[in-house]
């Protein structure tokens, strides 16, 4: 089931949460809302369950409207950050609770919960209560009873928070399982970028209660729209440097001018710049001031003339108090302007900026 915003807003008296919201998720993918805590991720969430409805603007699941809609007559299945189990009740019973509301025979519903248990692989769990369970099954009963009565749309809510990083990195691998055995449109909220760069088809960045980008995970870190959405993303967080229009990139870079004059930042990310032994071939030419070894990855803090930045891609045989020449793909700098949008080179030869590329 597709899912589209349009021109949908939400206030609180004077205070804006969402501002004209304008977006479509394409029906049977999963779409990561991401971005950090109050930009307005959990309350798209709720305009889209039918928990809260907008100021403004109309929703639309399909071609049918559903902005006035409630909860109940939207169908969609909800998962939540605490898994909302009822602690009385097995995990069968549980994951039956739904259908017993709707009325569904118990030889019908009965089935219907194995199914479900075996799909999220907690058959063998079937007979105990909750609190028998780890973190982790909690979630998959959760996820079980949310799709029982066979919604054409599940929203999670923040699934993986309560969850340590070892089943965290377990349970993004199930429901991703899961939303392509079922082929149901998912929306997944999180401020945790590895989590939606690692199981969407799309993301959807917000900020401030607006839209920062939308895109493929790929697209979103390696073409991003706008300095937030390049500093958001990326671990360790990308270097932003001040562009000098006379400096070694733009010379080596063969930045024409009218492209040159528009840019403010360039942003590298630590893992796209390399070590070269050529100092005719370097970039940038510092001294190594810090280094952290974890397992066999390095990362180092390079001091520049006048500015610091991170490095992943250092031999580790690099010393502190080394001097290193350093360099990168001209496809691996990405340019901002003076307000923070990203500004490319057309193949037609002119600088654009991101919202006409």
């Amino acid at each position: 089931m597709q899912v589209r915003f349009e021109e949908v807003s939400v206030s609180y008296g004077d205070k804006k949460v969402l501002e004209n919201i304008d977006f479509t998720f394409p029906a049977h993918s999963l779409v990561s809302v991401l971005g950090p805590s109050g930009c307005g991720k959990s309350t798209t969430l709720m305009l889209i369950s039918g928990l809260m409805f907008p100021t403004e603007g109309r929703i639309f699941f399909g071609d049918r409207e559903v902005t006035k809609l409630d909860a109940v007559r939207r169908k969609v299945g909800m998962v939540f950050q605490n898994y909302a189990l009822y602690p009385h009740l097995s995990v069968l019973e549980n994951i039956m609770f739904p259908l017993k509301m709707a009325k569904v025979p118990k030889n019908k519903r009965r089935e219907r919960a194995l199914e479900l248990a075996n799909l999220v692989r907690i058959g063998e769990h079937i007979d105990k209560k909750p609190k028998q369970l780890s973190g982790g099954q909690q979630q998959r009963v959760a996820i079980a009873r949310a799709l029982a009565k066979e919604p054409s749309i599940l929203l999670m809510d923040e699934p993986l928070s309560n969850l340590d990083a070892r089943l965290r990195l377990e349970m993004r691998e199930e429901i991703r399982r899961i939303q392509q055995q079922t082929n149901i449109t998912t929306v997944f909220v999180t401020h945790d970028q590895e989590e939606a760069l690692s199981l969407s088809d799309q993301i959807m960045v917000l900020n401030d209660g607006a839209i920062q980008q939308m895109s493929t995970p790929r697209d979103l870190y390696e073409r991003p729209d706008n300095l937030f959405v390049a500093s958001f993303l990326g671990k360790p967080a990308i270097n932003m440097l001040p562009f000098d229009p006379n400096g070694r990139i733009r010379r080596m870079m063969n930045i024409p001018q009218p492209f040159a004059g528009r840019i403010e930042t360039v942003g590298i990310r630590p893992e796209c710049i390399m070590a070269t032994d050529h100092t005719q071939d370097a970039l940038f030419r510092g001294e190594v001031t810090h280094i952290e070894r974890i397992g066999r990855d390095v990362s180092a803090k390079v001091r520049l003339d006048g500015a610091e930045m991170v490095v992943t891609g250092l031999p580790g045989e690099v010393e502190e108090g080394q001097t290193v020449n350093l360099t990168a793909g001209d496809g691996d700098l990405l340019f901002f302007d003076q307000s923070g949008r990203s500004v490319r080179w057309s193949e037609a030869g002119s600088a654009v900026g991101s919202a006409d590329t």
